[in-house]
């Protein structure tokens, strides 16, 4: 039988949709009332018109670059938190630099529920390589393994013998960190003559978890399961036994739009990972992560019944700079708006001879004439340069997110 970190895990999909909207309205006042920057970015809008899913669809996306923007223009939170520095426990700087504050709670990025779900339980000694410097990859993990219940020690990356001792001292059950950074342990170990298969189990997050890889501690009786995080967030979503998919944390409201602008995208379709969460003290209200992934249909194996994400697909940020001139995903989005009949669209930026081309791609049942030139109007209308404009066969062009493809070879 399955064995689950609460009984929300469980519950009906629609209920859980329900109870998740009807909080909305008293966050986006909450925030609104407490944190300028939010009332600005929304502007006009009732927070009690935000009652469903659809209605949180129509609130703009924040997206990274301008929270930095605005955390220049007014640090370190940009305006965006609903709380002075000083009520924060912790204050972090990621690259870029973006200031983090720490949530409120006691599994402040709500990744308890992850670590259950790969197997760690109440009395585990664990083993943290993640960050402790500057950012907070360390406390996320850790502080949800210490309210789990489990004894952690505080490693950070580096040093990879010293942590062969002093895993060798501890015998701990569980690994915490990148997938890749545990081999390079395990390896030095065996080069050392240790024994650590104490290590039962592990969550990884920060990297590609490869096949081969899991096959590979697997074949050493460690159990290897993913999550996905992020500093702003948290643990958003993450791996089950049935190891189909990343389920999507409770308390989490994820979307997969089209990357850089607001709309949602079917479901299958790779998009953006906007995130809804709903910590009081540093409210983020579709946020955009810059990930992109698509959504998983289905309910998982293992019983539980959240939405499901396939995991991370890349980076969403496609804005490109042509001819001298940025060309963003947004401006590809309104030549589909603007000419009726197209499908997916898809530019791709090319080098003809020693200048810069466009050859935008579209997806399309009619394949005439007149249809090429009414894009190439809107082309030269909104991109503000003319581009080569294909007409291709629905269905034709690769389901991968990518709206701006740049095929520029920048090492010749």
């Amino acid at each position: 039988m399955a064995d689950y970190f609460d009984d929300r895990e469980t519950q009906d999909g629609g209920k859980r949709e329900r109870e998740l909207c009807a909080r909305l309205p008293d966050l986006i006042a909450h925030a609104v009332n407490n944190a300028p920057s939010w009332a600005e970015h929304f502007g006009g809008f009732n927070p009690a018109d935000v009652t469903s899913l659809d209605a949180l669809a129509s609130l703009p996306v924040l997206r990274k670059p301008k929270l930095m923007e605005k955390q220049k223009e007014q640090p370190p939170f940009g305006g965006f938190a609903a709380a002075p520095v000083s009520e924060f426990g912790r204050v972090f700087m990621s690259p870029g630099p973006i200031w983090e504050p720490q949530p409120e709670g006691d599994d402040a990025w709500n990744g308890a529920r992850a670590l259950y779900a790969a197997g760690f339980r109440k009395g585990d000694i664990v083993h943290n390589v993640l960050s402790y410097h500057m950012t907070p990859g360390g406390f996320i993990l850790d502080q949800a393994a210490v309210a789990l219940g489990c004894a952690v020690f505080p490693a950070g990356p580096g040093n990879t013998e010293t942590q062969v001792q002093a895993m060798q001292a501890l015998q701990p059950v569980g690994y915490l960190g990148t997938p890749d950074y545990l081999k390079a342990i395990l390896d030095k170990a065996d080069e050392m003559g240790v024994d650590l298969s104490c290590i039962k189990r592990a969550l990884v997050s920060g990297g590609a978890l490869f096949p081969s890889m899991r096959e590979d501690y697997n074949r050493r009786g460690i159990s290897v399961l993913q999550a996905f995080a992020t500093a702003d967030l948290g643990c958003i979503a993450y791996e089950s036994e049935a190891m189909e998919g990343l389920i999507v944390n409770e308390d989490y409201i994820v979307e997969i739009v089209k990357p850089g602008i607001n709309e949602r995208v079917p479901d299958g379709d790779v998009g953006e990972i906007v995130v809804t969460s709903f910590k009081k003290n540093y409210p983020l209200i579709r946020f955009g992560t810059g990930d992109m992934s698509a959504v998983l249909t289905g309910q998982s194996p293992c019983g539980r019944t959240n939405m499901r994400i396939k995991g991370w697909m890349g980076r969403a940020d496609q804005r490109t700079k042509v001819k001298g001139m940025f060309i963003d995903p947004s401006q590809v989005a309104d030549i589909e708006k603007a000419v009726s009949g197209l499908g997916r669209l898809r530019l791709e930026v090319v080098r003809d001879g020693d200048r810069d081309a466009m050859v935008l791609k579209c997806e399309c049942t009619a394949q005439d004439d007149a249809l090429r030139a009414s894009v190439e109007e809107a082309v030269l209308s909104i991109c503000k340069m003319r581009g080569e404009v294909q007409l291709v066969a629905p269905d034709s062009l690769p389901n991968d997110g990518k709206v701006i493809d740049d095929l520029r070879d920048y090492d010749s």
